[in-house]
C-alpha cells in the first residue's frame, strides 16, 4: 500500500545511491549562461534536451516557447492535471546562469562539471538554479512512483532562461498566458537557508532599485600640478555626498529610502530568527546597518543601500591629472512595504538639502520588484507543518528573503500566496568563482518536498 513513508524513502533511496548527483552533472553540463552571446543554443538545450523529456516521461503536457522579448531566453511550460477539483501547484524554476568565469575558478574545478569534493557539490548552477527546481521535480518523480503514476493533485511548471537577465520578458509571458497557468499556489525554490541547518520558508523577496550618483565637473582631466588644490575634485565631493547618505556605521540617513516600520508580523515571525552564512560567507558586522534591529530584521524586513560600484579617472591606469567626473553605480535592496517610485526624487531632495545640487541622479529604475505573502498565510503554514512532519526538526519562517526573485508576477497575474523554499545557503557563491551546493541541505530539501507532494494529496489542504 503507497504510504507518505514509502514516499519519502524513494526520494532518500534516489539521492543517497548517487542518482540525484548523476542528474545535476548532467544539468551542470550544459552551458546554459544567459550572460554570455553564443549560447542560445544551450539555452534551448536545457529546455528541450534536458528538462522536456523528464516531465513528459512523468506525464506532463509540455511547451517550449520563445520569449516575448526578442534576445531573451525561452520559457517552458507543463501541466500535469489529474482532477480539477483538487489543488494546483504552480512550480517555477529557472535554467539559465550567470556567467562561467572559467579562468577564475581555482585549480581543479571549473564551471560546467560537476565535482565532489567533501560535503559540496561545484559546478556553475548547482544552487542557482539548477540543482534546486531538478531537487523538486526528482522529488516529484517519487511519491508519482510510490502512488503508482498518480499524485492526487495537479501541477503546472514556469521554467524560463532569462532570470540572470532580470527575468526580462516573464512579466509579459505569464500575464499573456494567465488562464493557462492558474493556481492555488507557487510552491518553489531558490536563494539561501537563514542557516545551512535550518530549513526556511520565505514567503517573499526584497526589491532591487538602481541609480546613479553622476559628479561631472569639466570635459576632461586637468593637470595635476597645475590645478590640483586649485579647481573642485569630483571624486572628493562625491565622497562627500555619500557621507550624507549612509554614516561610518552603516544606517541610511536618506529616510526617504526606507519603510515606514517593522510590522508586528514581521516582527513576530522574525523573532529569534538565526542569520547565518555558513563556511566561506562575509562576516556579520556588529553595529553596522540600521539601530535597535537584530540582524534578520535588517535583512529580511529592512531596506540596504550599498555602493555597488564607483570610479573617478582610469584606475587601472592613472594620469597626473584631476578627474574630470566620478560615478557610483547604487542599488537598493528594498522590501514590499516601501514605494521604490519615490526612491529617486528622495534622494534628489536629500543631495539638494545637504548642498550637493550638482551631483545628478541619473539611470534609476527597478529591476525586480518586491513581493511578499503574510507569513501566517493558511498555504504558508500548511507547508511548515508539511516539512516539519518530514523533517522532525523546526522551519523558520521568514517574509521575504534577502536577494531578488520575480514573485511579483506571479503575485500580479495569478494571484497566488508564494512559498519559497530554498536548498542553498549564503556562502554558495552563486554569482562568483566556485559556486556549490551543500550535499546535507539538498537531502533534506528533496525529502521535505517529498512530503509536501505526498500531502498534496491526502485532504487537508487549505
Amino acid at each position: 500500500m503507497p504510504t507518505r513513508e514509502g514516499a519519502l524513502s524513494r526520494a532518500a533511496s534516489f539521492f543517497d545511491d548517487g542518482g540525484f548527483k548523476s542528474l545535476l552533472s548532467d544539468l551542470v553540463a550544459i552551458p546554459s549562461t544567459a550572460q554570455e552571446e553564443g549560447r542560445e543554443a544551450d539555452l534551448d538545450r536545457y529546455l528541450n534536451g534536458a528538462i522536456r523529456p523528464w516531465l513528459e516521461g512523468l506525464g506532463f503536457t509540455v511547451q517550449v516557447r520563445p520569449n516575448p522579448r526578442e534576445g531573451f531566453g525561452p520559457i517552458l511550460t507543463a501541466a500535469r492535471i489529474e482532477d480539477p477539483s483538487r489543488p494546483t501547484v504552480l512550480l517555477y524554476g529557472h535554467g539559465d546562469t550567470v556567467r562561467g568565469l572559467e579562468d577564475q575558478w581555482r585549480a581543479g574545478l571549473e564551471p560546467w562539471k560537476l565535482i565532489e569534493e567533501g560535503d559540496r557539490w561545484y559546478g556553475r548552477g548547482t544552487a542557482d538554479n539548477k540543482g534546486q527546481h531538478a531537487l523538486n521535480i526528482a522529488a516529484l518523480e517519487a511519491v508519482i512512483a510510490e502512488r503508482e503514476g498518480k499524485l492526487g493533485f495537479n501541477v503546472k511548471v514556469v521554467l524560463e532562461m532569462a532570470e540572470e537577465r532580470g527575468s526580462t520578458g516573464l512579466k509579459d509571458f505569464v500575464a499573456a498566458n494567465a488562464d493557462e497557468l492558474a493556481a492555488d499556489v507557487l510552491i518553489a525554490s531558490d536563494g539561501p537557508r537563514v542557516e545551512p541547518g535550518i530549513p526556511t520558508i520565505a514567503t517573499g523577496t526584497r526589491g532591487t532599485f538602481h541609480f546613479d550618483l553622476v559628479m561631472k565637473l569639466r570635459p576632461g582631466g586637468v593637470h595635476s600640478g597645475h590645478w590640483g588644490g586649485l579647481t573642485r575634485d569630483p571624486a572628493i565631493l562625491l565622497a562627500h555626498a555619500l557621507t550624507t547618505m549612509m554614516d561610518r556605521n552603516g544606517k541610511v540617513l536618506v529616510r526617504g529610502i526606507l519603510p515606514p516600520s517593522l510590522s508586528n508580523s514581521v516582527r513576530a515571525v522574525l523573532d529569534g530568527c538565526p542569520v547565518g552564512g555558513g563556511d566561506g560567507a562575509a562576516t556579520i558586522d556588529e553595529g553596522w546597518g540600521e539601530p535597535g534591529l537584530s540582524s534578520a530584521e535588517k535583512i529580511y524586513g529592512w531596506n540596504s543601500l550599498i555602493v555597488l560600484a564607483m570610479v573617478s579617472g582610469r584606475p587601472e591606469n592613472p594620469v597626473n591629472a584631476v578627474a574630470p567626473d566620478a560615478r557610483a553605480h547604487m542599488q537598493v535592496r528594498y522590501t514590499v512595504d516601501s514605494d521604490p517610485t519615490t526612491f529617486a526624487k528622495a534622494v534628489r531632495d536629500h543631495l539638494d538639502a545637504h548642498g550637493f545640487q550638482d551631483i545628478a541622479v541619473e539611470n534609476a529604475f527597478i529591476r525586480m520588484p518586491a513581493s511578499r505573502t503574510d507569513p501566517d498565510h493558511p498555504w504558508v503554514r500548511w507547508a511548515q507543518a508539511s516539512m516539519q512532519k518530514s523533517l522532525g526538526k523546526k522551519v523558520q519562517i521568514i517574509p521575504n528573503s534577502s536577494g531578488g526573485l520575480p514573485g511579483d508576477v506571479f503575485v500580479d497575474h495569478l494571484h497566488v500566496p508564494l512559498v519559497w523554499v530554498p536548498h542553498s545557503y549564503n556562502g554558495c557563491k552563486q554569482h562568483g568563482p566556485d559556486e556549490h551546493y551543500l550535499i546535507a541541505p539538498a537531502r533534506e530539501g528533496i525529502l521535505a518536498f517529498a512530503g509536501m507532494w505526498w500531502d498534496l494529496g491526502e485532504a487537508g489542504t487549505p
